[in-house]
């Protein structure tokens, strides 16, 4: 389980090394990414609060990187902060996201992006629920929402 030192250990060390990367240009990042899409990931953009895709959206599945499709979070880890975007308390591995010291906008905050293609995806704060007292709030724009496999689904593979 990630806990708030954890993550300040990742932000000011090493963060964990992905199974694989994925780089490409800005060009092309713009031509495989929704203008939406783009604003946020490569351009560390925030969508409007509230008004977004996964904010009271609380189906099964796992949440994947709109960028680069990697596993980012597990549905049963996500809960309503009131904060106006998708707030999960853990990642769906420790690798899978990098953290990084933020001081833009007058603020002290520790941003997070995709640890496979470095698409940024929003900030983790120390204020969530117990036990991991963690809050990843995530722009929805950088993440999809992926269906969970059913088991009848799972045998006629």
């Amino acid at each position: 389980m990630m806990r708030w030192i954890d993550v300040i250990k990742y932000a000011k060390y090493s963060n964990p090394e992905p199974d694989r990367l994925v780089v490409k240009t800005e060009a092309e990042w713009q031509q495989s990414l929704t203008p939406a899409q783009f604003q946020i990931l490569r351009l560390k953009g925030t969508e409007s609060p509230y008004r977004n895709a996964f904010c009271r959206s609380y189906e099964p599945g796992v949440y994947a990187c709109a960028g680069c499709g990697s596993l980012l979070f597990n549905s049963t880890e996500k809960y309503h902060a009131i904060s106006g975007w998708p707030s999960f308390t853990q990642p769906i591995t420790k690798g899978a996201i990098k953290y990084l010291f933020d001081d833009s906008h007058l603020m002290q905050r520790i941003e997070v992006q995709c640890n496979v293609c470095d698409g940024h995806l929003g900030h983790v704060f120390p204020d969530g629920p117990e036990p991991s007292g963690l809050r990843y709030c995530i722009n929805s724009e950088s993440m999809i929402r992926l269906d969970p496999i059913s088991e009848k689904d799972a045998e006629n593979t």
